[in-house]
């Protein structure tokens, strides 16, 4: 827990606005746009006098490549700076660091400005050098134009900051609402079994508190938060232990997770809601009880997990179910978006609920929430 703790703490600090140019996908992005751009950039003049069909024939391929170049230049050298100096733009408010982005997108296309006029020798319609052309007047058109985009794309970049902010807000109290309501599904019946155990058992009902006091807790985590699964493991274990003495020969447990990753990441109270409802919809409602079989299946990057249960011969049994079926589905999309899903299986008299979710052991919503 400490491990993840320092994780989220991390995560919490990297607060900018900007998106990660470390990452390759975002670099890969950048440069198809400023690519786009440079293709409007050519055509635009077509429409003026003096650019006729000889003109597209024999220099339109010339000009966009040297456009592209000096446009890429300038994107992929932004980028790679405010990449290496991403971790120092973090301690400062996003007004400073936006503010000091800017400034270093204009210093970058000012001096790529100076080396291509200084490089460029012969008359270039499509970066206008001309022989009578100042640096001046090629340096501000090109600075000017920078200056537009970058504010239109930081801007951009602000605003999606901003939304995302508040849809994970939004999302976060939906999801903290959601778990706080499995937190009464098994005090009434734990009680009443500690209740009935303390006369007649005093140290099996001082285990079950011991247990019922550790599954409270995990109900009290923050649902932000990831745990392992053999966290999660352990508290379905001490749930059972519970319901084991309230049932007593009428519940069997199957256990078959040998193969699981304990180190892997989920969101909290996954599987004993599921368990819980295998036990309260099915086998508590059959006379001669039954069994609860838990499995597991692991392929080097996901992680199935399967719980069955025998099925009462009234459907309607179930329909209390879909609650927290519905609760832990949300709860595994807001951790792990579409890689991880829950489904069921109703048949031959079984009962099957199946989580599948990646395997990691650190959790990164910036990584894995796509």
């Amino acid at each position: 827990m400490n491990t993840l703790n320092k994780i989220n703490s991390t995560n919490v600090a990297d607060n900018l606005f900007l998106p990660d140019f470390c990452q390759v996908y975002t670099v890969f992005l950048g440069i198809i746009l400023t690519e786009l751009l440079a293709f409007v950039l050519t055509l635009a003049p077509l429409s003026k006098i003096g650019y006729d069909w000889e003109y597209v024939k024999k220099d339109l391929i010339t000009d966009l490549a040297l456009i592209s170049l000096f446009m890429q230049w300038i994107t992929l050298i932004s980028m790679g700076l405010l990449c290496l100096f991403r971790r120092w733009l973090c301690r400062l408010s996003n007004q400073l660091a936006g503010l000091l982005s800017y400034l270093l997108i204009l210093v970058v296309t000012g001096l790529i400005s100076e080396v291509a006029y200084q490089l460029v020798m012969v008359p270039i319609e499509s970066l206008r050098i001309h022989p009578n052309t100042s640096l001046s007047l090629f340096l501000w058109r090109n600075l000017g134009m920078s200056a537009l985009l970058s504010a239109i794309v930081l801007r951009y970049f602000y605003m999606q900051y901003l939304w995302k902010q508040e849809t994970e807000a939004t999302a976060y109290a939906q999801i903290q609402a959601l778990q706080a309501r499995i937190r009464p599904h098994f005090l009434f019946n734990s009680m009443n079994t500690i209740a009935s155990l303390i006369r007649s058992q005093p140290q099996q009902a001082e285990q079950a508190i011991i247990d019922f006091a550790e599954i409270f807790r995990a109900s009290l985590i923050d649902a932000k938060n990831g745990v392992t699964l053999q966290e999660e493991l352990e508290w379905c274990q001490q749930y059972l232990h519970i319901e084991k003495l309230r049932l007593a020969d009428r519940l069997h447990l199957i256990w078959q997770i040998d193969s699981l990753p304990p180190d892997a990441i989920l969101p909290p109270l996954c599987l004993q809601p599921l368990v819980e409802n295998a036990i309260c919809h099915g086998i508590q409602a059959l006379p001669a009880g039954g069994s609860l079989k838990i499995t597991g299946q692991f392929d080097g990057s996901q992680i199935k997990l399967n719980i069955s249960n025998p099925m009462p011969d009234i459907p309607s049994s179930y329909r209390g179910q879909q609650m927290a079926q519905q609760n832990i589905q949300q709860r595994l999309h807001f951790f792990y978006g579409t890689q991880a899903h829950l489904s069921i299986q109703a048949a031959a008299g079984t009962y099957q609920v199946s989580l599948i979710f990646p395997y990691h052991n650190h959790y990164d919503e910036n990584t894995y929430r796509r």
